[in-house]
Order: C-alpha cells, then structure tokens, then sequence
C-alpha cells in the first residue's frame, strides 16, 4: 500500500493552512523538555584512522578550525534593534511597510499599520527567526552526541566528537546574541520540535545523520547565507560567518557518511529514507510560516498569512532554503531511488529546480574560515 501524505504529515494536502496552523505548544513555560529514545550504543576495536580518508581529511579540517564564540566575536558592537530593522527593510525592499513590499493590505489589519508597528513586526521576526536557530543548534548538540555514541566508525565518532563542540558553541553565541544584544527569545516552534523529537527518537544512526545532518543542517547553511547577505548589522553578519563555516562541514559529513552507505541498502529502506526526507523537508517549511510571531502581536494568523503570501521575497525564501538539502539528497540517491517518489515530492514542494545546484560534499570548502578570520564565501 502506498505511503500517503496523510500517513507521513497528518493531512492531505501539504498547503493546508488550518492543518498547519493547527499543530501548536501546549507547554511553552517549561524548561525541560524529556525525549526517550532507545538505540544502539556501538564501541569499535577499528582504530585505523584515515580508513576514510574523506571524512578523515574533515575531521582535520575541524581541528584546526575552531574559534571560541567569547573572544572572536566583537561583543562590544552596539546593536540597536529598531535601527537595524529599518536598514534591513530598505537592503531588501527599499523601505518599510507594506508598500514597500508591494502588498495589497486592504481590508486587513496592515491597513492600519504605521512604521511603529511595521519596526516592531521586524523586531520580533527577527528575535523569533534566530530563537529557532538556536534551538535547532541544539537539537544538532543532542543528535551529534548520538551519532558519536552510535555510529560504527571510527573517523566517524573522530568528526563528530568536533562537532559536538561546534553545535555547543553555536547555541551559545545565538543565546548570547538574543539576550545581549537584542530583546529576548521565543520558546520553540512545535513543527521544530517535533522534527527534532522524530530524529532522536529514531534508533538507526543514519536517520539521525539524514535528518539532522542533511536536512536540519541543510536547511540552515543555506538560511544563514541568506540572511548573511541581507543583514546590515555586523555583529550578526561575523557571527553568521563563523558559524557557516562550521555547519557546511557538519553538511559534508552527513553527504560523505551515508552516501557509500545507502548503496548498500534495499528499495524499501531507502524508500523509508525518502519519506523520512519529505516529512522533515515538510515540517521544516511549515515552522517558516512564523505564527507565534502573529499570536504575540495580536494578529489573526490566517488573515495576515494570506496577505504575505504575495511577497515574492518571502516565496523565494522559502525555497531558497531547500537549495542545500536538494542536490545533497540527489548526490546521496534518494531523489530517484526506486520510483522516484523523493523527486515528484520535492516537485510538489516547488523545490525540484535546485537539484544540480553544488552539493555540500565538496562545496563545504568554499566556505572555510581563511588562517581564522571572516572572510566572504565564494
């Protein structure tokens, strides 16, 4: 019986709004946050480093790549946050509000809007957009902690083990930066979180990699870019920078890790990949839509929702946030493993062009720090 989107996201139609608008936090003042999982925790007696020399060429590359979110960021940087939002607006749109952005807000709350409510609007985007960041920084802290447990390789657990200290200082620095600098976090979006809980609950050790390394990771190099070339702050734009520079390996590792390895797997296991791939690719579109930032504003979610969607911007975001996770799931032979299921989805979520864009296998190269310091990727 075939795999219907119902079966895989709870609803038919992956655009259905209310579906969507539907899934929310029931627990958004809790600290702690309990996930049990059970999976296989593999010792190796193999200690021949390089047996991969790709990843073991990685894991070199991390060591001597590290920099410490303390001392290498200049904290001192004033931020103000108003400014910002209004430098950001004419970067991207050549000005604040709605006409701006060439949206018909009639008959809509916008209608109303002066620059007050559009500066505070950008205030809590962006607080909300880097809130997620960082709690997706940790999602990768916790699955990267289970790939070094879990993985049978040793240069596998050699580059994690790296990244388990990059994905802790990148939550760091994203909760220094939300507290310090701007005004504050928002709890975890509840499609976010329950992406996260389906990868750590999963207890095969390449899930963990597909679904954080290649999706959750993907998705982020390629928002970080996005935003490093919108931001005018500088502050933010160093430590995007930085940051970048570590998840575009973290994205080659996964490529390199599973790409021999779902060779060997049969039609139905990879077809369990594609599905798994989809879901997440869903979810993570789904958290974009930003409606915590609408609920704490007052707005009616579905009304304002419907009026964004005619910003070509924000469409081409969105699928500009797929154009790392579609060719890395092509180089690792999930788009057309079988029948090809992975590819008519990915065409359904509109992100199918992005397939012979540069995968993050090799590509992590470009975006290395120069002798430590920031530099423009290519």
């Amino acid at each position: 019986m075939a795999t219907t989107n119902e079966d895989l996201i709870g609803r038919s139609d992956i655009n259905d709004l209310e579906a969507i608008l539907s899934i929310t936090n029931d627990d958004v003042d809790a600290v702690i946050h309990d996930v049990r999982s059970e999976y296989d925790t593999i010792f190796t007696w193999d200690y021949e480093k390089g047996a991969r020399p790709k990843l073991n060429r990685l894991y070199e590359k991390a060591k001597t790549a590290m920099w410490n979110g303390e001392t290498d960021l200049p904290w001192e940087t004033e931020v103000d946050q108003e400014k910002v939002v209004m430098a950001n607006a004419m970067n991207a749109a050549g000005g604040l509000g709605a006409d701006a952005a060439g949206l018909d807000v009639s008959g809509t709350p916008f209608a109303a809007w002066g620059d007050k409510e559009w500066i505070q609007l950008g205030i809590e985007s962006q607080n909300w957009t880097l809130s997620q960041f960082m709690h997706g920084e940790q999602g990768a802290l916790v699955c990267t902690a289970k790939i070094v447990e879990s993985v049978p390789w040793i240069d596998a657990k050699y580059y994690a083990a790296t990244q388990v200290m990059d994905e802790a200082r990148h939550v760091e620095v994203f909760a220094k930066y939300l507290d310090d600098k701007l005004s504050g976090h928002y709890p975890i979006n509840a499609h976010l979180r329950m992406l996260l809980d389906d990868i750590i609950t999963d207890s095969r050790w390449d899930m963990t990699y597909l679904g954080m390394q290649i999706m959750v990771e993907g998705l982020a190099l390629a928002a970080f870019g996005f935003i490093h070339q919108l931001t005018t702050e500088p502050l933010l734009k160093q430590l995007l920078r930085y940051v970048m520079s570590d998840e575009a390996r973290h994205v080659a590792f996964g490529v390199l890790s599973l790409q021999d390895y779902y060779t060997q797997l049969s039609g139905p296991e990879l077809r369990e990949r594609q599905e798994f791939a989809f879901e997440a690719a869903v979810r993570m579109r789904d958290r974009f839509l930003q409606q915590e930032v609408w609920e704490r504003l007052g707005v009616p979610v579905r009304d304002i929702l419907e009026v964004l969607g005619q910003a070509p911007e924000r469409r081409v975001f969105q699928q500009m946030l797929f154009s790392k996770i579609v060719p890395n799931c092509k180089k690792l032979g999930l788009l057309d493993a079988g029948d090809g299921w992975l590819r008519r989805k990915f065409g359904e979520l509109g992100v199918i062009q992005f397939e012979d864009w540069a995968d993050t296998g090799e590509e992590y190269e470009m975006f290395q720090l120069a002798n430590g310091t920031v530099t423009a990727p290519a």
